[in-house]
């Protein structure tokens, strides 16, 4: 008994008994997976050629490089085309006298005003005229065109066939410079006006002038509208008829020669009176102390006429500027005039007022003071002149 194994006593529980039987737990098996069947063996198929995109692609931006290349030639193209279009120099607003012959074809045109520095191209201006249908349109006739025109204004221009007049105005107490710059900014050549101021001119105006002088004084001082054609010896040739005509009209030589003056003398003291004159019809009074002096056998005592004439030569203003033209220590008129006289110079040289003045001064307040005696001048140049008078 003692050496019988003894196996332990078990007995279910009064709660198992309760439950009823107990079976043993065992672990679920899986569920039974599908049969796959095998995948079919597929035998290889033959490569497929490949296209050389490489080459394509090449292709194609090289295509794209032209079409690139040629939008940006068109491009630059149309701006220099355009380019040439405008004006030469738009600043520059001097006029040029252009006279085109009869029967001038666009290609002769061109030339010439490319030439005369208003256009850029003469092959621009035929093509342009050529596109727009205005090669048969060109007329003749002289034009004053400008460099600040554009060629499509410029060809517009000729397209009207209206011949240009020009308005020309030389003022009273300019002198030969002043006139030439006149005449420049009316599109002149230099040459053409020297040599228009050195031609030998006759007729009854130029009656006693010296053998050699200049035309100083001879050009009249008005508004003048001529034929752009028109050369400057012409242009010339209209202010000394109008001059003429003034001569007449106001019975002047004879004025001139009642006060003991030829002619020439008269247009001379008129040139020095203008100059002199401030705008406040003071003319006929400054004529009486110029006759005066004269009659006096005292120097005219004019500082207009030694300005002129270190002007002229440029020198230094200077009252003892020696020069036949310097009436401060001169007796007598000038040489030849200084000025282009007006109306009312040349009538006041005519016609003087009657009394004994000797002196006038324009003071600072541009009113002409006058002085019979050497006190009163003295006296006006306290009074009137004190910063005028020093820079004399």
């Amino acid at each position: 008994m003692d050496n019988m194994i003894r196996r332990p006593d078990v007995r279910p529980s009064p709660q198992e008994q309760s439950n009823g039987p107990q079976f043993e737990k065992r672990p679920l098996s899986p569920m039974p997976q599908p049969i796959q069947a095998p995948e079919p063996v597929s035998s290889p198929l033959p490569p497929v050629p490949q296209q050389p995109r490489p080459k394509r692609r090449r292709w194609a931006i090289a295509l794209l490089v032209i079409i690139s290349l040629l939008t940006l030639a068109c491009v630059a193209g149309y701006v220099w085309y355009q380019q040439q279009l405008s004006p030469v120099d738009l600043g520059n607003k001097e006029r040029i006298v252009v006279t085109i012959a009869e029967g001038s074809g666009p290609s002769v045109i061109a030339s010439q005003l490319q030439q005369s520095g208003l256009i850029r191209d003469s092959r621009i201006f035929s093509l342009y005229s050529r596109m727009t249908g205005s090669q048969s349109s060109l007329q003749a006739g002289a034009y004053r065109l400008s460099p600040s025109e554009s060629l499509p204004q410029i060809i517009d221009h000729l397209k009207k066939g209206n011949v240009d007049s020009i308005s020309i105005t030389f003022l009273p107490g300019a002198t030969l410079t002043d006139h030439k710059k006149v005449l420049l900014a009316a599109g002149y050549s230099s040459d053409e006006i020297d040599m228009a101021f050195q031609a030998s001119y006759t007729g009854s105006l130029f009656a006693g002038r010296p053998a050699g002088s200049d035309i100083e004084g001879y050009i009249y001082g008005e508004t003048y509208s001529v034929n752009s054609g028109s050369s400057v010896k012409e242009v010339l040739e209209t202010t000394f008829r109008q001059f003429e005509q003034v001569l007449r009209q106001n019975n002047l030589e004879a004025g001139f020669k009642a006060q003991g003056l030829s002619l020439y003398q008269g247009i001379t003291l008129a040139s020095i009176i203008q100059r002199e004159a401030s705008g406040n019809d003071d003319e006929p009074t400054i004529a009486q102390v110029f006759y005066n002096r004269l009659r006096d056998g005292t120097v005219l005592g004019s500082d207009v006429t030694y300005q002129y004439a270190a002007d002229k030569e440029g020198r230094e203003r200077s009252t003892t500027l020696e020069s036949p033209y310097n009436t401060r220590i001169k007796a007598g008129l000038t040489p030849t005039p200084i000025s282009s006289p007006g109306l009312k110079a040349l009538i006041a040289t005519a016609n003087p007022t009657v009394g004994e003045y000797l002196f006038f001064l324009s003071g600072d307040d541009n009113v002409t003071y006058y002085g019979k005696t050497i006190q009163e001048h003295e006296a006006n140049i306290k009074a009137h002149c004190q910063k005028k008078c020093q820079i004399i």
